[in-house]
């Protein structure tokens, strides 16, 4: 088939964006057996069910992937991100994962994950300039 194929800039399309992300994972589960994939979502959420914050991941191949962990500056202090960490490992070890990996910018959480057990093993440094992000991991 020789189908005519062109590059589209759609920075709002979040129907593309979840048909990308399945493709990834229906090619990373073919290559390697692993087909248990979890979505992870925890929220906080305040008065009238507002969203004051969240962990956002996912669990495949037995690890979780915690891609954002925010808490609104109105709750912060409070314990409710280690909460949030704690509810989300607790959630991956019942599904058999062996740890856990995220990033953080130095100007984030860092200090919080180490607190948690996570260990820096690897940084990009000047990203942004001035700054660097990590990468942590936790085995459990």
């Amino acid at each position: 088939m020789n189908e005519e194929l062109r590059i589209c800039f759609e920075p709002h399309n979040e129907a593309s964006t979840r048909e990308v992300i399945d493709g990834l994972v229906y090619h990373n589960v073919a290559q390697t057996g692993q087909d248990s994939w979890y979505p992870v979502r925890f929220y906080l959420r305040g008065e009238g069910d507002a969203i004051r914050g969240g962990l956002l991941g996912q669990v495949w191949g037995q690890w979780l992937h915690i891609n954002i962990l925010w808490i609104d500056r109105s709750a912060r202090g409070k314990g409710h991100a280690g909460e949030l960490l704690r509810r989300a490992e607790a959630y991956a070890k019942d599904l058999g994962c062996i740890g856990a990996h995220l990033e953080t910018f130095s100007f984030q959480a860092r200090p919080l994950y180490e607190r948690h057990g996570y260990e820096v093993f690897g940084q990009i440094d000047d990203y942004p300039p001035g700054h660097t992000n990590f990468f942590l991991r936790k085995r459990f």
